[in-house]
């Protein structure tokens, strides 16, 4: 395996286009100065063919060279998915189909000016990798790709699937449609039984079956969920494969959106599968799309973690300048990240950082000058002049790989105060309820729980449903469908010890998405001491629900469910007097049933009421925070390694913060001992901190 930086820091440098080969040398001179140590460039499949089995090599050589000369290393972006003209043609029965029949087509690319792009395509864009003779071209590719670069001094690895996404709404051609029935022979094994899961009785022969055109809920499409899922990752691994076949001392790497909350199942962001493939595994995340929120930014490094599972993961593309004319921004403040100021470079890169991420890259050294995407993201100017915001770069480049910051960056985050349950299957009988726009209540519940915990100044994490056992207190927002095998899990953890705080509606739906007649549903009734009295789906007017909880108000939101007492005893009431809340003592554990989603309210309104809410319920699981800060402006994380512990505190608002703080959660009496990174106006001392506006205190603890 190559060795990686000791923090990989640099940008995403050459997309054919842009920028211009007369600057090259210069621009990678620069970069090398500036303390940058890695490039990624997009190896475009219809820029390099240009005709089949010929291949122009020439502008990628120069950036491996040039590389090799100035001492930065480079992850090659393969992209099948920008399809050659001449393959489109040649594979024309094999064009991704939409589920009304419309093909997709061969476009621009967004990002790079060059041809051979189709929106949310996966796979080799237009074309279906489920068709033998696409993926064995593509393959000739990547095989070529891989036998080129191999031994190149300045090849660090791969990144084998840009943005790992896809849309369920394509691959209803032939070859897809091929794929999901064989998926479907090898879960149903005969027509009979798919006939019973399915409630479709009439199938005489396989090919009978189509893929279903209209997302509904139904067992059908749950399972085309899965099978999409399945099939796309699946090639996700056979490019590592093929590359591997060539070349298996090369890094492997992808990078997804960190948009598992609230595109796993819509779009395929299953940032757990992707993470489990890979070395190193990395997540775009843009404030300008995505919003300038602390807790969004901490969002996506806190998801990525996560996700890889304690692999190393980096920011594989964070905003380095502004963001022009592209909706995502319009009618929002400047300052809501439209225009990119060094200070806000500082913050998204150290936040990253307090994150866990391990390496940032910039999603371009300087801005593309064709294209919608022109003049964006850059921190260089467009000319690949230097400006405040690329100095700014610089300076976070060369802190973060001097040597004596080797104990700050081989420290990594603790555990979360408290984790925040994700399961893929609620999410997609969601998606599937509400695929025509009935509410946004999955992420709207899912991203209230996070803001509610973040703003009390908690570390929640994002937990898998097979990462529970590492946790002692789960928080689950939006519990709607569970399977049976799901609701037994949680049964069990919470009977061993665990501490469950669960919102309305616990596995309301259970197996292949049928209400059970008993809820709460599959045995979680007994769990949570409690049986449903009524229940009322009313997402559109949820902000009405108001709660008393051990006598404090509380919004609901999303749906309400009350219950009649089974064991657990009563902790609260709806406006109207029906039970809303129950705890109750299951085995050598504890739950609470809200039933309401508190979570949606927080999000939408951001109450005082509602953010005492989380804190009380991380209050009543008995433990203590791993950080204590007095002032909520300031974030705090701290992360532990073999030679002691590390404090970041992060101020994103335009004041100096000062603050006293403690450490909790169990990790001994610490002192400061120094600091990594203290600016001007920084102080330490004792347990008093101040932190300079739009800057960050790294404190080394011991």
């Amino acid at each position: 395996m190559k060795t990686m930086p000791q923090v990989p820091f640099g940008a995403v440098y050459f997309r054919k286009s842009n920028p211009p080969r007369e600057d090259w040398e210069r621009d990678y001179a620069v970069a090398a100065e500036d303390g940058l140590n890695i490039f990624r460039h997009w190896f475009m499949w219809g820029a390099i063919e240009r005709r089949p089995g010929v291949y122009d090599w020439d502008e990628y050589d120069r950036q491996m060279e040039l590389a090799a000369r100035n001492g930065l290393k480079t992850i090659i972006a393969e992209l099948i998915h920008a399809v050659p003209d001449w393959a489109v043609r040649q594979f024309a029965h094999a064009r991704q189909l939409r589920a009304d029949g419309r093909p997709l087509t061969s476009n621009m690319g967004v990002s790079a000016a060059v041809g051979g792009f189709a929106a949310n395509g996966g796979g080799a864009g237009a074309l279906s990798l489920n068709c033998p003779e696409v993926k064995e071209a593509a393959g000739r590719f990547l095989t070529a790709l891989a036998t080129r670069y191999k031994a190149h001094a300045a090849l660090l690895g791969y990144d084998v699937w840009n943005e790992c996404n896809y849309s369920a709404e394509v691959d209803y051609g032939p070859y897809g449609k091929d794929a999901f029935r064989a998926w479907l022979k090898l879960r149903y094994g005969d027509l009979d039984t798919l006939a019973n899961a399915w409630h479709r009785y009439s199938y005489a022969d396989w090919e009978d079956i189509e893929p279903p055109a209209v997302m509904a809920a139904y067992p059908e499409c749950l399972d085309w969920l899965e099978f999409k899922r399945d099939n796309y990752y699946a090639q996700m691994q056979w490019r590592i494969d093929t590359i591997r076949a060539v070349d298996s001392d090369c890094l492997i790497a992808a990078h997804g959106v960190a948009g598992a909350i609230p595109n796993m199942a819509a779009n395929g962001c299953d940032d757990w599968l992707a993470a489990s493939k890979v070395e190193v595994y990395g997540f775009t995340w843009i404030a300008a799309r995505k919003g300038n929120q602390p807790w969004r930014n901490f969002h996506g490094g806190d998801l990525t973690r996560a996700a890889a599972r304690g692999k190393p993961f980096w920011h594989a593309e964070r905003q380095g300048g502004p963001l022009w004319l592209q909706p995502q921004v319009l009618g929002r403040d400047k300052e809501d990240g439209r225009v990119a100021e060094p200070e806000d470079i500082r913050v998204w890169t150290m936040t990253s950082f307090a994150a866990g991420a391990r390496g940032v890259l910039n999603l371009r050294w300087r801005p593309l000058l064709d294209g919608p995407l022109f003049g964006a993201f850059g921190s260089y100017g467009m000319d690949g002049s230097r400006t405040p915001r690329s100095e700014m770069a610089a300076a976070i480049a060369r802190w973060a790989n001097a040597p004596e910051q080797q104990e700050v960056f081989a420290a990594r985050p603790v555990t979360g105060d408290i984790g925040i349950l994700v399961v893929p299957e609620t999410q997609s009988w969601d998606y599937l309820l509400n695929h025509n726009g009935v509410s946004e209540t999955y992420s709207q519940a899912m991203w209230g729980a996070y803001r509610g915990f973040f703003d009390n100044g908690l570390q929640p994490d994002w937990v898998h449903i097979d990462d529970i056992d590492r946790y002692d207190a789960l928080y689950f927002p939006y519990p709607i469908m569970l399977t049976g095998e799901h609701a037994r899990r949680l049964a069990a953890w919470v009977e061993k010890g665990g501490h469950l705080i669960c919102e309305g509606c616990p596995g309301y739906f259970g197996d292949r998405g049928k209400v059970g007649t008993v809820q709460p549903n599959n045995g979680l009734d007994a769990v949570f001491g409690a049986r449903e009295e009524e229940v009322e789906f009313m997402p559109d007017i949820g902000d009405r629900i108001r709660l008393s909880l051990d006598g404090q108000p509380v919004a609901g939101g999303g749906y309400l469910q009350s219950y009649r007492l089974a064991g657990g005893r009563e902790r609260g009431r709806y406006a109207d007097g029906r039970l809303a809340a129950v705890e109750n003592a299951f085995g050598a554990g504890r739950t609470m049933l809200v039933g309401t989603h508190p979570s949606v309210a927080y999000f939408r309104t951001d109450g005082a009421a509602n953010r005492r809410y989380f804190a009380d319920v991380f209050a009543s699981t008995g433990k203590a925070p791993h950080v204590v800060v007095s002032n909520p402006a300031l974030q705090a994380r701290l992360h532990e390694g073999a030679a002691g512990s590390v404090l970041w505190l992060i101020n994103p608002t335009r004041q100096s913060q000062s603050a006293t703080f403690g450490i909790g959660g169990g990790h001994g009496p610490l002192a400061i001992r120094d600091a990594a990174w203290a600016n001007t106006g920084a102080a330490f001392a004792e347990d008093r901190i101040t932190v300079p506006a739009r800057d960050v205190l790294v404190l080394r603890m011991g």
